[in-house]
């Protein structure tokens, strides 16, 4: 796993690049690794992630999201979401992106302009 930490209008932004994330615990290390280097907005592409993160009823998501909230950090996670057609995962990412703590979009920088807005 490799962070690359990049300014974008000033502000700090890790983006996370190489291998898949293997499980819950491994990303919130990500993410407060990529917060102790001084990254409060992280870009994670969709297909690092562990698909059971896109089955709601893992709880592996929230977690995740939480783990967000608590540390004050913004996610975008980048990728094409058209292919889950669970109702409840749309919801979820609608209301995800309304609220603006974490995004979900289809490029990095969609993810930069969405993270610095």
């Amino acid at each position: 796993m490799n962070i690359e930490i990049t300014q974008h209008q000033n502000q700090s932004i890790a983006e996370v690049t190489g291998t898949s994330i293997q499980n819950p615990q491994e990303t919130v290390e990500l993410l407060i690794n990529c917060a102790y280097q001084g990254a409060e907005k992280i870009i994670i592409h969709a297909h690092q992630l562990i698909p059971d993160f896109f089955d709601l009823k893992t709880g592996i998501a929230g977690e995740i999201l939480q783990k967000v909230s608590t540390y004050q950090l913004r996610l975008a996670i980048v990728g094409d979401f058209s292919q889950y057609t669970s109702k409840s995962l749309q919801d979820f990412i609608f209301e995800s992106n309304k609220m603006g703590r974490v995004s979900f979009v289809s490029s990095a920088e969609e993810a930069k302009a969405k993270l610095c807005a």
